[in-house]
């Protein structure tokens, strides 16, 4: 019977006897790192990160981002709080009870059988309608007591005006100054809204053909409404069929604008005041837009009403 092989003698011995465990421990340690030396060794190496790689990236990942606002509705954003609908009033109107925005629909006129009658009847809605809309504009509010810019035309005549600011609020007017040269006006509200934000006015010099602009108003007495473009041309000269006056230095813009958009601001892409649109031209008597309007600069709107030169 074969026998077992002697244990080792002397120091040597005595210190494996005593130390046994942490020898195996230390000797599986060294195999474990001679494995993973020899996978580092022959394994293939890591491809390197190109800018392939980067741009695949990033671009997965803005994949899933929700997209950037865009210009226009960011300038709407700053000035939407600054816009007010302004109507005239009649004597059974009140500054309550408004819709909102939307021109109070008149009664319909009676049909009649007789088709030269129904014609008439068209034309006279069609005439109501119209002098409807004349009553109809926009103000943006400039200061903290409640002034408003808005153009002359829209409130020559009135008795009483009224106002509904963006958050419901609606309030009677009075007239602090006009300027019928550039068919302008400033209104103080009776009352106003504790949050009332008046709009940034900004200097045109450095405004240029080809820039960026957004008209913010009431076309048709609906809104508040957005429609971007760019300015067309800069100290233009127009006729106003609506001021029925001619008027200068104006901005020429593309942005569309209709009856009711009279009074609103022609803003820049940070929302910042530039003008107040006054008119449009149109080759026909049906007044809709056809891709030219004009803005009264706003260095004329601030000067007369007292505010300091840009």
């Amino acid at each position: 019977m074969p026998q077992p092989p002697p244990a080792p003698h002397g120091r040597v011995g005595a210190f494996l006897r005593r130390h046994e465990r942490a020898a195996w421990l230390a000797v599986g340690l060294v195999i474990a790192l001679t494995a993973v030396g020899g996978y580092a060794l022959f394994a293939p190496s890591a491809r390197p990160l190109t800018q392939r790689d980067i741009d695949a990236a990033v671009l997965h990942t803005l994949k899933k981002q929700p997209p950037a606002p865009s210009p226009a509705s960011v300038a709407y954003g700053v000035i939407a709080p600054s816009i007010v609908l302004v109507r005239r009033l009649g004597p059974e109107d009140e500054t309550s009870g408004q819709d909102g925005g939307k021109a109070k629909p008149k009664n319909s006129p009676k049909s009649d059988p007789d088709e030269r009658g129904t014609k008439k009847n068209d034309k006279s809605a069609k005439d109501e309608r119209k002098e409807e809309l004349r009553g109809l504009g926009t103000g943006v509010v400039f200061a903290d007591s409640g002034l408003i810019f808005t153009c002359l035309h829209v409130i020559a005549g009135a008795e009483r005006i009224g106002v509904t600011f963006g958050d419901g609020t609606e309030s009677e007017v009075e007239v602090v100054s006009v300027q019928p040269e550039n068919d302008l006006a400033v209104l103080r509200a009776k009352t106003v809204p504790d949050d009332l934000v008046p709009a940034t006015l900004r200097s045109t010099r450095g405004l240029k053909v080809g820039d960026e602009v957004v008209a913010v108003g009431f076309p048709f007495g609906i809104g508040p409404s957005a429609s971007a473009g760019v300015v067309s041309g800069l100290r233009r000269e127009h006729f106003s069929e609506e001021g029925q006056r001619n008027l200068i230095d104006l901005i020429q813009f593309d942005a569309a604008a209709n009856p009711g958009n009279s009074g609103g601001p022609l803003v820049t892409i940070d929302g910042d005041v530039v003008g107040i649109v006054t008119s449009i031209l149109n080759p026909t008597d049906e007044g809709f837009f056809v891709g030219i309007g004009f803005a009264v600069p706003i260095e004329n709107a601030a000067s007369g009403a007292g505010f300091s030169p840009f």
